[in-house]
């Protein structure tokens, strides 16, 4: 059954969603979701069709589907950072690379361009680059030999497999030279064919595909050559005739495989032809992850929650197993008695006839033919000679009996059997007590266990901090959450901090009316300067000002334009200058419970186990999880730490960019 989609597959979508009905060009880009590891779901807004879904699950497929998988609760950290750079942005492009499993998707938002790399293939990612290809931002951060996916570094393709379009005698016979296997297996791994194409390329050509490669002739290669672009031709004249290949599995009928045109290898097999490849992998693929999703969640619910409940649930399986398997070992030994002469008299006719030099399959030719002549015999359902066994059917029931053994001692062996399990019976009882009184023990220190105690807030979803001296100070997360904090919570009594350059989140300090000290003043300055771009470059100061809420204005001066999330500051500007970067991650304990971040000192009068951090190499992604780790270690209670500080938790409370924890 296939598991992914091969090279032709890619080249078949792409041209789908380059060009045509199906086209995804100058389409807007919406909110994009992680409902897996390894997925990311795009929603797009297609003019003249409206909405629909992109899903990317890399090292596997990439379709638009209409088998939503939900999303997580609390968003993660990869699709937030995707979206601050390519939500609303509109694409440009779709294509392929060379013929491999990589799809570039290009995306322009406000003058500036990125593309979004797909790679399908084994252990894939998804990557987001800048105009001069340089990585914004992996999924996976991984480093191979010789090729680095990282913030920061130029993005460098796979090595390069040979792409079967551009076949031709020369090549395929310096190719066939050089290999040790056969040639279905040369072409489908040197010819990124895979094996299903490669089988049919064999079909086409006539050739014999078990052949040694390098045996092939210059009349097999030219043939192998010719019926590769005969294969690959609708794809080439764009006239695909998409199906799904429909096989009995397990007495169920089932997809097996995807296809964008027809396959000789498939010629009498059932198939089901769909209007697009697109909607097909959608059947395929899309259908069969949710459907698969769906059975985990219900399996889930049905097994116990934790590893105590589960292993009482398992011992209490293992017990009537291990009871009904004693039952059944002592009825047949009962039965062996019952029929002791007719067991008897058919161990005596095998000795007899061993004795006299007759084989085991001359014996049972035998007694097949002499069933009416010896009535022991028809019991017999198998003789195996290698294990001196036969199985007979006494009742119904199909028992072995060792032929090396008399009646009594076959009988017994059943009855050992039967006591050895009724043993293990026993020996589980007392496991199930033990496990009974670890169970009521971890109840007994749930019951004194800390709570998690939170409430929802209409500030959680913006950056946010309270100042040392009580003050709720709040930022954006990005052009969105800028422009909704100014229009829907910014008052005439606040403040509003912003740095002296670009790309930094618009701050507003709530003042009730109340008189600001400069402790809050400060700590507004230091989180709008480490939340901004100053951090992401790698710098360790910058400069910011504050100004009042009458002074921000969407009115830009004439011939301006401004974008989604930018202000026009007029008057008298209040500036801080060279104001020292500074983050803090900490667990707020009493009251609510939750992880916090912000300025030092405010972190560090409101919450305990605070760890410093300063603009370092790691990507938010590692630098939430090596906190997480140092919270789960001093709490020693991981399930609580996760609770209310998981890394997805930490990772929405860290700067933008790269960091490090100070020691």
């Amino acid at each position: 059954m296939k598991q992914d989609m091969t090279s032709a597959d890619v080249a078949a979508l792409v041209s789908e969603l380059a060009s045509g009905p199906n086209s995804l060009i100058d389409a807007k880009i919406g909110k994009i979701y992680q409902p897996a590891d390894s997925e990311i779901r795009i929603n797009l807004y297609i003019f003249g069709k409206g909405r629909d879904n992109l899903v990317v699950e890399a090292g596997r497929r990439a379709h638009m589907s209409q088998y939503i998988r939900p999303s997580p609760k609390m968003p993660q950290s990869f699709p937030m950072l995707l979206r601050k750079h390519v939500l609303g942005g509109r694409i440009t492009f779709i294509k392929q690379y060379d013929f491999d499993r990589i799809i570039e998707i290009g995306v322009v938002r406000g003058g500036t361009d990125t593309v979004l790399v797909l790679e399908l293939f084994s252990s894939g990612n998804i990557v987001l680059l800048d105009a001069d290809r340089k990585i914004i931002l992996p999924m996976n951060p991984v480093t191979f030999r010789g090729r680095r996916i990282r913030s920061g570094e130029v993005y460098e393709y796979p090595q390069a497999q040979l792409s079967p379009l551009a076949v031709d005698v020369d090549r395929m016979h310096e190719v066939f030279l050089s290999s040790t296997s056969d040639i279905v297996r040369t072409i489908a791994t040197r010819f990124n064919l895979g094996g299903i194409l490669a089988e049919e390329v064999c079909l086409k050509s006539g050739i014999n595909k078990t052949k040694a490669a390098i045996q092939a002739d210059s009349d097999e290669i030219a043939a192998l050559c010719t019926a590769i672009k005969d294969v690959f031709s609708p794809i080439i004249e764009g006239k695909l005739k998409p199906c799904l290949i429909k096989k009995d599995v397990n007495g169920t009928p089932e997809y097996v495989d995807v296809l964008p045109f027809e396959l000789g290898q498939y010629m009498d097999t059932e198939k089901e032809y769909v209007g697009s490849f697109n909607k097909a992998l959608d059947e395929f693929f899309g259908k069969k992850a949710a459907e698969t999703q769906q059975k985990q969640v219900e399996a889930v619910k049905k097994e116990p929650s934790n590893v105590l409940e589960r292993r009482l649930y398992q011992q209490q399986s293992a017990i009537k197993k291990f009871e009904k398997d004693a039952e059944n070992n002592s009825i047949i030994a009962e039965k062996i008695y019952e029929h002791y002469q007719d067991i008897e008299q058919l161990m005596s006719v095998l000795d007899v006839a061993r004795s006299k030099g007759y084989s085991w399959n001359d014996i049972w030719s035998t007694l097949k033919q002499s069933r009416d002549d010896i009535p022991a015999a028809r019991s017999i359902i198998n003789i195996d000679p290698s294990a001196g066994l036969i199985v007979i059917d006494l009742d119904g029931r199909k028992i072995n009996i060792n032929i090396r053994k008399t009646v009594p001692q076959n009988a017994e062996t059943y009855y050992a059997k039967a006591k050895k399990l009724t043993k293990k019976r026993d020996g589980a009882l007392r496991a199930i007590e033990d496990t009974r009184r670890s169970l009521q023990k971890k109840e007994a220190r749930k019951s004194k266990r800390r709570k998690v105690v939170h409430k929802q807030h209409w500030y959680d979803r913006f950056r946010w901090f309270m100042s040392s001296d009580g003050f709720l100070v709040i930022g954006g997360r990005d052009a969105d959450t800028n422009e909704e904090l100014v229009k829907k919570y910014m008052e005439k009594r606040d403040i509003v901090f912003h740095t002296q350059t670009p790309g930094a989140p618009i701050t507003i300090i709530k003042t009730e009316g109340k008189d600001v000290p400069d402790t809050t003043l400060k700590e507004a300055a230091q989180f709008v300067v480490s939340y901004s771009s100053v951090w992401k470059s790698g710098q360790f100061s910058g400069d910011c000002y504050w100004v009042k809420p009458e002074q921000v204005t969407k009115t830009p001066e004439s011939g301006q334009y401004l974008n989604k999330g930018s202000f026009i500051i007029r008057g008298e500007r209040n500036y801080y200058r060279d104001v020292a970067v500074g983050v803090a991650v900490g667990l707020k304990l009493k009251g609510e419970t939750l992880v916090i971040g912000g300025p030092l000192s405010a972190v560090y009068q409101h919450a305990e186990h605070v760890v410093e951090l300063i603009p370092g190499k790691f990507n938010q992604n590692d630098t939430a999880k090596k906190v997480y780790r140092i919270y789960a270690d001093r709490l020693k209670d991981a399930s609580f730490a996760k609770q209310i500080a998981s890394p997805d938790k930490i990772a929405m409370m860290l700067p933008p960019g790269e960091s490090d924890i100070k020691n």
